[in-house]
């Protein structure tokens, strides 16, 4: 895949909600969002872009936390940057082997999306929500039952998709799990015919070391824009 084949990842929410996620997508045709149950993620055209007034209708009259993923716009008068999370945003442009290990990788189902959902929040709340399985497939590793690590799918645009999710409970660390569900998301993505990419913090090395010795290369820093109506 070429260079400008990536070009798309620089805006990524928006390219997904315009193209294979657009079912997901709510909104005007210069700002769009995901359901309010299944990704807490805002993008726009920055072709066509006037402001994020054009969201309000479609953000809970309550207060509701969304992410800009890439460039931040001008903000509204009554919109506040919470934070902004630094990330690395990786790619993965050749097949990850298939490394033997004794562990069994489950498919998760609608049967677990309960248990998926609150393990994924112990870790890294705010980002999966009750809908969010229903952006592709998810994997796991129990451990006398319990869901001890899990990885999956997350935004999707022609020929890309993202590995995301990558979470493995603290009293499990250290035993390879992340690397072995990581390699095998990416392999599932590439024999669905599509390129892997993820974003991880910037400064976690030890994860973004991970994903190096399965293949993926970091394309550019992203931020992950924290913005809240006050």
């Amino acid at each position: 895949m070429h260079d400008e084949h990536f070009n798309p990842l620089d805006n990524p929410v928006w390219h997904s909600l315009q193209t294979i996620q657009r079912y997901f997508a709510h909104g005007t045709e210069n700002v769009q969002r995901y359901a309010a149950d299944v990704l807490p993620f805002m993008g726009y055209d920055p072709e066509k872009f006037t402001g994020l007034e054009e969201i309000a209708p479609w953000i809970s009259p309550a207060g509701e936390a969304l992410f800009i993923v890439g460039e931040l716009p001008v903000l509204p008068e009554k919109w506040d940057v919470i934070n902004e999370l630094v990330c690395s945003q990786m790619v993965c442009e050749t097949k990850p082997e298939e490394i033997p290990h004794n562990e069994e990788i489950i498919l998760l189902t609608e049967a677990d999306r309960e248990e998926m959902v609150n393990f994924v929040n112990e870790g890294q709340p705010g980002y999966f929500l009750a809908q969010t399985p229903s952006l592709g497939d998810y994997y796991g590793i129990r451990k006398h039952g319990k869901l001890v690590a899990l990885a999956g799918q997350r935004m999707r645009m022609p020929g890309l998709t993202e590995v995301s999710a990558v979470v493995t409970h603290k009293d499990h660390r250290g035993k390879g799990y992340a690397g072995i569900l990581t390699r095998h998301v990416a392999r599932e993505i590439f024999e669905a015919g599509d390129i892997p990419f993820l974003h991880v913090l910037h400064n976690n090395q030890t994860a973004i070391s991970i994903y190096e010795r399965i293949g993926f290369a970091v394309r550019r820093a992203i931020s992950f824009w924290k913005i809240a109506v006050k």
